[in-house]
């Protein structure tokens, strides 16, 4: 499974999906991996921009963000990515997903 988290200092989840000038990318399997950082494009001013976040996270499952809007999560649920509502720091956040992930998958 690939996740994905909008930070804007790679160090805590903490960003709306529109603002992520930054993705912190993994791979899980039985250990989590780090895999690499993608930047987006953002306009400061603009708003709306959650379309530019999900295309560069178009081969993820999942994406963690502090917000989203409707918009956004339709989107995502066209493209098969699955939007997740949480913050704190990114290994917390993404410990919380993958054992609430294994509880479901048992």
């Amino acid at each position: 499974m690939r996740l994905a988290v909008v930070s804007s200092d790679g160090v805590n989840v903490d960003l709306h999906l529109g603002k992520g000038k930054n993705i912190c990318v993994y791979d899980y399997e039985e250990d989590l991996t780090f895999v690499e950082s993608r930047s987006v494009e953002i306009a400061e001013d603009s708003k709306h921009q959650g379309s530019k976040v999900l295309k560069a996270c178009e081969d993820c499952d999942v994406l963690i963000a502090v917000e989203y809007g409707f918009k956004s999560k339709i989107k995502a649920e066209d493209m098969g990515i699955k939007l997740v509502k949480d913050e704190g720091p990114v290994d917390e956040v993404l410990k919380r997903y993958i054992d609430h992930y294994n509880f479901m998958k048992n």
